[in-house]
Formats: C-alpha cells, sequence, structure tokens
C-alpha cells in the first residue's frame, strides 16, 4: 500500500551547469516513494521479507559479477524481481556491523548516485563515478523535507524547487499543479497506474462473515461517481486487486455499481424492511482523500439504501490503524497498496497468502494480517502455482483467482492511482520507468 504522507519533499541540486535548482517531490525514490509503500507497512503484508524469504533458500557468489540464487520453487517473475529497484545485492561484509541499524553515511548500492549527506530533513546525491551505465545528465539531486502539502505546492510556485512528485500532494494540489502543466506553466508527466485503493472487509466475524452482505456491499459502491468526487478524476475506478497494466488485471472482476442489486441482497440478509445493517468505516485520519471518500460514500449510502445500510465512519491515525489491522479491529477500513515491482503476485499474495487457516477463515498469514482474515480451501496452493507459472497458463489462473476472490469479495476496489511529476519549464521533460519511479539520472536542463 502506498500512504500518501505529506511530509516530504526533495530538492535536487545542480540541474545543469551552474545551476542550484531544487526538486521537492513528496514522493521519490529516495523520499517519500521509498516510504510510500507502507500503507500497511508496519505489518507483515509491507515488509519486504515476502518477496525473498518465501522463494529463496540460498545465496552465493560464483565470482566478482556472479550470483546464483537458489530456489524453493520455480519462480515466473525472477526477471521482474532481479530488476526491481528495492533489491540491491552486496558483499556479505558491506554491512556486517550494521545489521540492525542505519549506516545513513555510507550507503551502499549499484545505481547511478551515491549518497553522500543524509539527515531526516535532507538526502543529497551525487552522480557515482563507477557506475556501469549510463552516467547521470545532472549533477546531483537534494532530496529535502517539507511540512506538508501547502509548503510543497509552495516551493514549486516560488521556484524554490525544479519538480514535485504527486505521491505526498494533496489532490487539490494535485489538480491545480495539472491545470498549470495544461496551461504550458509547467512540465507534466505521468507514470503507470499501479497503486490501489480498496476496502478490507472483516470477513470472518459477524455480520461480515456473510459472504452475501459482502456482496451487497460490493453491488453499493458507485466508483464512477466517488472517484469524480475524491480525486477530481484524477484517480481511475477500479474494479480488480491486480492493476490492469499487468497480466492477469483483466477483465475486472469485481460487479459495477447496482443498487437494485443491492437491495435484494441486502433484504434476503433480513434487512430494508425496517432493520437497517450497522456498519462502521475506518477511515486514516491523516490522508485527507480518505475523509472524502468515507463521508461520500456515507452520503451515497444514505441517499440510495438508506433503509437498507446505516454507515458510521471514524477516523483514526495511519500508524494507529497499521498496528491493529492484523488483530481484527476494524469492519471496515479504507487502505492503499503499490506492489514492490510491477507482478500480479505482488498484489494478490500481500492481500490472500496464508499460512494457516481453517475452512475460509485465515488464522495466520498475510491475509490476516491484513485484516481480512478470509481465505478459502485450495486458494494458497493456487497464489503458489501462479508464481511459477508463465505465460498465457498463468494469466487464466490468475484471473480465476481474482473471479473467485470477487465472488466473496472480502476486499473492495476502488480506484487505481497513476504517479506524476511537475517540474519548471526549465527543466527537460521528465520520465517514469515500468515501475512507476521517476528516472532522476534523466534530469537536466536542456
Amino acid at each position: 500500500m502506498t500512504e500518501k504522507r505529506p511530509t516530504q519533499a526533495i530538492r535536487a541540486a545542480g540541474l545543469g551547469a551552474g545551476s542550484a535548482g531544487a526538486l521537492a517531490a513528496g514522493a521519490f525514490a529516495l523520499g517519500a516513494i521509498a516510504m510510500g509503500a507502507v500503507a500497511i507497512g508496519a505489518l507483515a503484508i509491507g515488509k519486504l521479507s515476502y518477496l525473498l524469504g518465501d522463494r529463496v533458500t540460498a545465496v552465493r557468489a560464483l565470482g566478482s559479477h556472479t550470483i546464483e540464487l537458489r530456489l524453493k520453487r520455480p519462480f515466473g517473475a525472477m526477471a521482474q524481481l532481479l530488476s526491481a529497484i528495492n533489491l540491491t545485492p552486496l558483499s556479505p561484509t558491506a554491512y556486517r556491523h550494521h545489521r540492525r541499524r542505519q549506516w545513513s553515511d555510507r550507503f551502499v548500492g549499484t545505481g547511478p548516485y551515491r549518497l553522500s549527506f543524509f539527515t531526516p530533513q535532507q538526502q543529497r546525491l551525487e552522480p557515482f563515478a563507477q557506475y556501469w551505465g549510463r552516467p547521470a545528465a545532472n549533477r546531483g539531486l537534494d532530496l529535502v523535507a517539507l511540512g506538508n502539502s501547502t509548503a510543497l505546492f509552495g516551493a514549486l510556485q516560488s521556484g524554490e524547487v525544479d519538480g514535485l512528485l504527486s505521491t505526498s500532494l494533496e489532490l487539490d494540489h494535485q489538480a491545480a499543479l495539472q491545470r498549470q502543466a495544461r496551461r504550458g506553466q509547467l512540465r507534466q508527466a505521468t507514470g503507470p497506474a499501479l497503486e490501489i485503493g480498496y476496502l478490507t472487509l472483516l470477513s470472518d466475524q459477524p455480520p461480515l462473515n456473510a459472504v452475501g452482505l459482502r456482496r451487497a456491499l460490493a453491488l453499493s459502491l458507485d466508483r464512477r461517481r466517488l472517484v469524480q468526487r475524491v480525486s477530481q478524476g484524477l484517480n481511475a475506478p477500479l474494479r480488480g486487486l491486480v492493476p490492469p497494466v499487468l497480466p492477469g488485471g483483466t477483465p475486472e472482476p469485481w460487479p459495477s455499481y447496482d443498487p437494485a442489486a443491492a437491495r435484494r441482497l441486502y433484504r434476503q440478509a433480513g434487512y430494508c424492511q425496517g432493520r437497517r445493517l450497522p456498519l462502521e468505516l475506518t477511515f486514516r485520519s491523516n490522508i485527507p482523500s480518505d475523509r472524502l471518500f468515507a463521508l461520500t460514500w456515507q452520503a451515497l449510502l444514505q441517499r440510495d439504501l438508506g433503509d437498507c445500510v446505516d454507515l458510521k465512519v471514524q477516523g483514526m491515525e495511519s500508524t494507529t490503524a497499521y498496528r491493529q489491522l492484523g488483530d481484527g479491529a476494524f469492519q471496515l477500513i479504507i487502505l492503499d497498496w503499490m506492489g514492490d515491482f510491477p507482478d500480479a503476485d505482488n498484489y494478490l499474495m500481500p492481500l490472500l497468502g496464508c499460512d494457516q487457516s481453517q475452512g475460509d477463515r485465515c488464522l495466520k498469514g498475510s491475509s490476516a494480517a491484513s485484516g481480512s482474515f478470509w481465505t478459502r480451501p485450495g486458494l494458497e496452493a493456487e497464489l503458489r502455482r501462479s508464481a511459477s507459472a508463465q505465460g498465457g497458463s498463468r494469466v487464466a489462473l490468475l484471473r480465476r483467482i481474482q473471479a473467485q476472490t470477487a465472488a466473496a469479495s472480502p476486499y473492495l476496489p476502488l480506484w487505481l492511482v497513476q504517479p506524476r511529476i511537475w517540474v519548471q519549464t526549465s527543466v527537460a521533460q521528465p520520465r517514469f520507468d515500468g515501475s512507476g519511479r521517476v528516472l532522476l539520472q534523466e534530469l537536466h536542463r536542456p
């Protein structure tokens, strides 16, 4: 999940000869993007160990430029994993004395930059002279921390910074920057839509242990209206857990808005006839779009299905919510997620994986940690098969897993978030890579 935290900005120094500009970013490769993938970050779902821990049994260096990985089982997305920015091969001596603590001033990596300065408020990236690939087009980047979205927005408007990423910006500010870009006052670039917003339903406790009620809620989501109201059209409605740009992400199997069909299911469960289903939706109080979604959906339900559903909403600070998620504390909670590299497995396993189950209830594993506690017999085996399969057989299996999950509706997908960057017109047009990250090394003044 990627949580939009309006606390980080990035200043890029030395974009071109003699300049000392700045690149502010609510989420950059070393700023909020790295921290952005923690919408469930304090829990097992957000730990990078799931990328390797269940797949690799041993690592061995065969030479100065060759590493051998011994896998527990075949893994179809191995090439994507090895190219992910989050995975860096290191000498076993590099962090010998820093296994459990930071070593910020001597960071070891394999990219086009080296980290030359680090504080919580500022990080400096300088070109790495021994980088194996094309050298950076700029003389370095300063990543700086600003207090909130308003400060980030103002820094770009004043020219204090050269660029700004969307990750830590409130949607009103993003919409304003998009309008400026359309007028030619800024340059804008967009990356692949790989971040999903969704609702988690507590599926092992009454009343939402009844699959009919979960399906009724799935039919009660007017995504088009919600997305327009919450994101001003910046996000796109989503009816699947896997982004459509990835293999296995289409067709989207969750149902479209159908209040008449929802009403029939509520009535079958004994509601809408002088009795309303009481539900409580928790939103992260430090994320403005969460609150707006909660209030908008509450109003839409009251308008269209008010005799069937009584939705209460409550806010909770995000870190507190994450700590309680695996305890089954929330009937409904809005969250977001972005895979650590673009592959369907990175969306399904963190939400559906289960190590220990009893019938349709997950007792231990990612599904429990994510707050739904839902599984079904045979699902874990299918997830493992999908991870090792390739080509058309894998796509078919991914579609079947999604369709069966949609039928049970332990999660309700809401929208897709597309990353954006805005830079001053004095900076060349930026680009994103296929993982949704800005190519920092290409930033320069023409």
